[in-house]
């Protein structure tokens, strides 16, 4: 038994709308681990045989890998402990179902590997297989809070900080967190009601508690352009950490407080907008999935834009302003695999376009920053080789911008250029191309 849901096309326009099962997750079949083993051994079969996906993400490439080195070079010879590691390399992307796989339902062989891999991760957090280190790292309101209280979050950034510590609980000694949560990001964005409508940000909790805040560069280009803006207030962190995490019942506690708080300004006649791929996939993607009988969902889901997106909408209205006083160069701007998934070519490209001068590359691919993904210690290495070809790209053309539409995409990649560059977020350099 499944919930049926229809699933959106793939990035290149010709699949077919498909219907998509989705596990009833109060079903004891579907959380029982002796089914589910059976079921991975299925799929990773499958895979095995028609690795199409090779190269695509480190999660297939390790599957691949495992299997032809194990004693039946088949699935039948992995361990348990193989399964974890496979499901814990994948962060739910989704771009081998929208853009490879041949076998995706209503194919007889029925293969949905991120929704397996959801499954696997639902199974685990229920069985009390989580580390704490992976719950605090999938608690970032939590986390945010914290570092705003002036002595505690000095000394939570110092124990951070600590070798001795991260060895600990795990986590890589080379890579920097992220820097250090003020709450002086789209929080200090005063909450007003305009009569005009424009658009309400989706802060989430990097607009709330973050210190490099691509929406505060964003509120002013809107209001360059004339737009009204406001920041949504009340809201919680979208939930895409705990999805990763398999824990859907927190990530139900969010849908539950941020979609009527969206829905109230969607009923206004206001646009919705979130600057986070991560959250913008969650709306437009998991969530409708997972919670097909949600209709206010549905419909905020269907409104969320990414603001590239709305700065086109804009411009096909004769509504953007395209005066630019500083020309960008040439800018490599890379595109996450959680944008990918969505489209094949991203408004980034015909926004900052409009500027004279200006030259942009899209970088495509996945950073490996979701969930904390590139802090752990197990999977720094690998967080490191996935961003490794657009760092190898970046250091050879030398743009004269680099960054993201991503922030945590763009922190990596700074990190791993390591030449004293600054990753600029695409919404900054469109500001700095508008001289305000």
């Amino acid at each position: 038994m499944a919930n049926q849901v229809p699933e959106e096309r793939g990035r290149d326009g010709k699949r077919p709308t498909l219907v998509r099962p989705v596990p009833k997750w109060d079903d004891p079949a579907v959380l029982d681990q002796k089914r589910l083993d059976g079921e991975l051994e299925r799929v990773f079969d499958i895979c095995h045989g028609c690795r199409r996906c090779a190269g695509l993400c480190p999660a297939f490439d390790t599957l691949f890998e495992l299997i032809d080195g194990s004693s039946t070079m088949g699935p039948d010879g992995l361990e348990r402990g193989d399964y974890r590691r496979i499901v814990d390399l994948c962060h739910l992307c989704g771009r081998c179902y929208t853009e490879r796989c041949p076998f995706v339902p209503p194919h007889r062989r029925n293969v949905d590997f991120p929704l397996l891999m959801l499954r696997a991760k639902v199974v685990r957090f229920r069985r009390g297989g989580i580390a704490l280190r992976d719950r605090l790292l999938a608690s970032p309101d939590r986390l945010g809070r914290l570092a705003t209280v002036p002595l505690l979050g000095g000394m939570a950034r110092m124990a951070a900080n600590s070798r001795t510590l991260r060895r600990v609980v795990r986590l890589s000694p080379d890579e920097r967190f992220p820097a250090p949560w003020r709450g002086d990001g789209c929080g200090r964005w005063t909450h007003q009601e305009v009569g005009k409508p424009g658009v309400v940000l989706f802060a989430t909790c990097g607009g709330s508690h973050g210190s490099s805040d691509p929406r505060s560069d964003l509120c002013a280009i809107l209001e360059h352009n004339s737009v009204a803006v406001t920041v949504l207030r009340g809201e919680r962190c979208c939930g895409m950490a705990r999805l990763q995490l398999g824990d859907l019942e927190r990530l139900d506690r969010a849908r539950r407080n941020n979609v009527p708080l969206l829905a109230q300004w969607l009923e206004r006649g206001w646009s919705i907008v979130t600057t986070e791929p991560a959250c913008l996939q969650l709306f437009r993607h998991w969530l409708p999935l997972l919670f097909p009988a949600d209709r206010q969902l549905q419909r905020v889901a269907d409104a969320m834009l990414d603001p590239f997106e709305y700065l086109l909408s804009l411009h096909r209205t004769g509504g953007l302003n395209t005066t630019f006083v500083n020309r960008l160069g040439v800018v490599s701007c890379h595109i996450s695999c959680r944008t990918v998934v969505r489209n094949g070519r991203h408004p980034v490209e015909g926004i900052l376009g409009l500027v004279p001068g200006t030259h942009v590359e899209l970088l495509a691919g996945c950073c490996a920053c979701a969930g904390g993904f590139s802090l752990k210690e197990e999977l720094h290495r690998v967080a490191g080789e996935m961003a490794g070809p657009m760092v190898r790209h970046i250091r050879q053309v030398l743009p004269d911008h680099y960054g993201s539409v991503c922030p945590s995409a763009g922190r990596q990649m700074e990190h791993l250029l390591a030449d004293g560059s600054n990753a600029e977020h695409p919404l900054s350099l469109l500001r700095m191309a508008y001289g305000i």
